[in-house]
């Protein structure tokens, strides 16, 4: 017997399985072998949600919910944010290492000079409704874009794969923009590639009369650090959706548009919806304690607090408080914040949070953010999905280029009816 083994036994039968140990995990696979008799299909695990199941193996994003760590391809998260720009850290997460100069500087040509639509698409969005949500048009038209790249289908050749890559990473800014100035019944701007990724895309949001939208150097810069944050996070649902739909071979433009739809869900990429939405339940410091009181009763939510994954300090929520300032001093101050301050304040001291890993995460600050900047409450979902592409893209990519990934088919422990004999209708 090695210590890196698992010893299992049936007790039914008896019988000792030795099953081995890599990386702390266990074959699930190993578990069919332990049966009663003979003809048995098997043992299997039950993990509703996965919670403890491990579906890959990836080199993209590291995270210890535990000491609360996020590193893109080993690079700590909070130097990426204060050193680094959204397309360098997209080139590192798609290619494992950061690019030198001139990697950089082709890569963002690319990049930059591929941001216009066909004008068809552009036609296919202006005939949704008028007060469409921006992430249902977002999602509709990504999935649409299957149909004006249609060699995307050839996902064997990494060539063509990385053209549809870079492809996506290009266009969900425009695609994002014109959902957001389609929902405000304004004239749809086209990109300037003479801007940064992030400043194009405050230039497709806020271009008026101006011959040349010159973006504000902080709102461009906070927007390209909450891209960052935003760029990967290992296997969450959007991601999970992303490798599930992309295990059958379908092209990058379709899977993404699953992924961006389990995005859409409010315990997913709505989540900093809910909180700006608790926030303004509030209303005002004074209320703050009967609605911690309401918490501790189980008669409201706390919401922005607590991760499936981290058990201590969200880091992403770290960095997002420490640019808030720096966008405040342009926006105004948001209202809101004190709230959130006291909100955390509490949750930080109280043991009826710390005891239960209530942390601040991600979605607690990014909607007070993107609110000050005048985002709509319902752009908020896109606002994450932009960044998260080249995360979902990269996930895929590698999916695609792992030997022991197979098509997604996951088994079920059937406790309906028995076999029953089909009765007619009329002696029912």
């Amino acid at each position: 017997m090695t210590k890196d083994t698992l010893s299992v036994t049936d007790n039914r039968t008896g019988q000792t399985y030795e099953i081995p140990i890599t990386h702390d995990t266990i074959d699930a696979m190993a578990l069919r072998q332990i049966k009663v008799n003979p003809e048995d299909f098997g043992m299997m695990s039950y993990d509703p949600a996965f919670k403890n199941t491990a579906s890959t193996k990836s080199t993209i994003t590291y995270i210890d919910g535990a000491k609360g760590i996020l590193r893109y391809r080993g690079y700590p998260i909070e130097q990426l944010a204060e050193k680094s720009n959204y397309l360098e850290v997209a080139y590192l997460i798609l290619n494992g290492e950061l690019p030198t100069k001139e990697e950089y500087t082709e890569w963002e040509y690319e990049i930059l000079h591929h941001t216009f639509v066909h004008e068809n698409i552009k036609r296919l969005m202006q005939h949704f409704r008028y007060d469409a949500h921006p992430m249902g048009m977002f999602i509709a038209t990504i999935s649409a874009m299957s149909t004006f790249y249609p060699e995307g289908r050839n996902i064997e050749d990494p060539h063509n794969r990385l053209i549809q890559i870079m492809r996506l990473i290009a266009k969900v800014p425009t695609v994002a923009a014109f959902s957001y100035r389609h929902m405000r019944g304004l004239p749809y701007v086209y990109p300037d590639n003479d801007l940064s990724y992030s400043g194009n895309f405050l230039n497709m949001l806020d271009k008026m009369t101006q011959v040349k939208y010159t973006p504000n150097p902080v709102l461009e810069r906070a927007l390209d650090v909450l891209f960052i944050l935003h760029a990967d996070h290992e296997q969450n649902c959007g991601t999970a959706a992303m490798r599930v739909i992309g295990s059958s071979h379908t092209d990058p433009y379709t899977s993404m548009a699953g992924a961006a739809a389990a995005l859409y869900g409010p315990l997913h990429g709505g989540a900093n919806e809910a909180v700006l939405r608790m926030l303004l339940e509030i209303g005002d410091l004074k209320n703050v304690p009967e609605f911690v009181k309401g918490v501790k009763n189980r008669e409201r939510l706390l919401m922005g607090f607590g991760h499936r994954v981290y058990k201590n300090y969200d880091p992403r929520a770290r960095i997002i408080k420490q640019i808030a300032d720096e966008v405040f001093e342009v926006t105004g101050k948001n209202p809101l914040l004190d709230i959130a301050l006291e909100l955390e304040r509490i949750a930080l001291e109280d043991d009826y949070f710390v005891t239960r890993n209530l942390y601040p995460n991600v979605d607690f600050y990014s909607g007070i953010i993107y609110q000050a900047m005048r985002f709509p409450i319902s752009m908020f979902p896109v606002l994450i999905a932009i960044p998260r592409t080249v995360g979902w893209l990269a996930q895929w990519d590698e999916m695609l280029r792992d030997d022991e990934q197979k098509i997604a088919r996951p088994r079920q422990i059937y406790l309906g009816e028995g076999t029953r004999d089909y009765v007619a209708m009329d002696n029912r």
